[in-house]
């Protein structure tokens, strides 16, 4: 398996992540090992940071996944946690904001080891009706993904504007999930926001995904928000909080960018696994 060092892991320009969480296009290039061919038989990882092109029947095509270890420590069996990225980017995305060296101050602090799991996804991680459905390929595919690498299936979720909207529903469909969270979700609090998107086909589609009209199916669950207060989805966020009263929430000084996403990452980390870890 292809490998990177923590100290390999390039971080990306502040303006970068901002265009990619925020607006439809490519995915930005970012930096990482290579994708390699996944292993025929169940294999633990033998690096902290692989990529490997894997194919999703439900999303349509090939997709990276992009598995997160601390360094020094034994992946076999470890609990995961599914990372969800913004619109326009990718699972690489989680190399720029320096997710393997978080993970390992994390750890080293005190926080009990857990992988990190990313892959690609689109329109908002729901099935909009074009045969690519992210959903499915979390649920039924990517739970047999960890397994072939020897590590448990994901308990926890966590996602970043885009992504948020996407660890929410999957959260909906999944309460034996130990932790979610996000961070800048982009959330809409009317069809008109929404469709100003240009993801969902109508209102009833948009309805049926958007978080915030399912705030009741989230209460109960371990929760985290962190927002920046200049973020344009701060007050969707804040309908989030009221409603859901999260274990953690948190609104500080920042926009909907990669310095405000690298800045409370450790913060998330930290409550990801200290929820996985929880009894």
């Amino acid at each position: 398996m292809a490998a990177v060092s923590r100290r390999g892991v390039l971080l990306g320009g502040a303006g970068v992540l901002l265009a990619a969480c925020s607006a439809p296009g490519r995915s930005p290039i970012v930096s990482g090992p290579s994708a390699v061919v996944p292993p025929s038989a169940a294999a633990p990882l033998d690096k902290p940071v692989t990529v490997q092109r894997m194919r999703s029947a439900a999303r349509g095509t090939d997709v990276d996944l992009l598995l997160v270890a601390p360094t020094g420590v034994p992946a076999k069996g470890l609990p995961v946690c599914l990372a969800l990225h913004g619109r326009g980017a990718n699972a690489r995305t989680f190399l720029d904001l320096g997710l393997p060296a978080a993970l390992d101050e994390a750890v080293a602090s005190g926080v009990p080891p857990f992988a990190v799991a990313a892959v690609d996804g689109d329109h908002y991680w729901s099935d909009v009706g074009t045969g690519d459905d992210p959903q499915r390929m979390l649920s039924q595919e990517v739970p047999g993904w960890l397994q072939q690498r020897q590590l448990r299936p994901a308990a926890a979720v966590l996602g970043i504007s885009m992504g948020g909207f996407g660890a929410l529903r999957f959260a909906r469909d999944h309460h034996e999930l130990k932790a979610v969270a996000v961070c800048s979700a982009a959330l809409f609090v009317s069809w008109s926001d929404a469709k100003s998107r240009k993801v969902f086909a109508d209102r009833e589609q948009w309805e049926a995904n958007e978080p915030l009209l399912h705030t009741d199916e989230l209460r109960g669950l371990s929760t985290g928000v962190w927002c920046g207060t200049e973020d344009p989805f701060a007050g969707a966020d804040r309908k989030l909080i009221k409603a859901v009263q999260p274990e953690v929430a948190k609104l500080s000084e920042g926009g909907h960018n990669d310095q405000f996403w690298r800045g409370v990452l450790p913060d998330v980390l930290k409550f990801v696994g200290e929820n996985l870890a929880a009894t």
